[in-house]
């Protein structure tokens, strides 16, 4: 008689699970919007004035000037205008026992000759090897410790040496 009650229940349970599978999905209630604010317009001759306050396009430490034309219109003709992360070693000669590097920048596709002790936009040459220019680049970040690194652009590099 227990084989009978425990298959008649195995059969219900069967039966209610097939039968909330077949069962089609009730859809989900959907989400209430909440309710808007009553919050006060503006009246109708409001307008925002800028007098005494900061643009934050303008550069910080050059007044008047915004970011994009500090760094265009600052840059010097030749060499000197070249950043030192935009620097590239086309070549090192010997003239007159000193090294002397020749550099490019980006985009102009010009090249300038650069000695030990030559400015660049952001740095000086130190020194010139046969291998390498080695530049201290003045840091701009306010957060560094360091105010100068020295920075070693290579005339070739190690992919092109193999």
């Amino acid at each position: 008689m227990t084989r009978l009650l425990s298959a008649l229940a195995l059969a219900a349970s069967l039966g209610a699970a097939v039968a909330a599978a077949q069962a089609p999905a009730t859809p989900a209630p959907a989400p209430q919007a909440a309710p808007a604010d009553n919050l006060p317009s503006p009246p109708a001759d409001y307008s925002y004035t800028t007098v005494g306050r900061r643009d934050p396009f303008m550069a910080l430490t050059r007044p008047g000037k915004s970011v994009a034309d500090v760094t265009l219109t600052a840059r010097r003709a030749g060499a000197a205008g070249i950043l030192v992360d935009e620097l590239t070693v086309r070549g090192i000669v010997l003239s007159n026992g000193n090294y002397v590097a020749m550099v490019s920048g980006p985009g102009t596709g010009q090249t300038y000759s650069v000695r030990a002790g030559s400015r660049l936009a952001d740095g000086t040459v130190q020194a010139i090897t046969p291998r390498a220019v080695v530049i201290v680049q003045q840091v701009s970040d306010p957060l560094s410790l360091e105010k100068q690194r020295e920075v070693r652009k290579l005339l070739r590099t190690q992919e092109e040496g193999k």
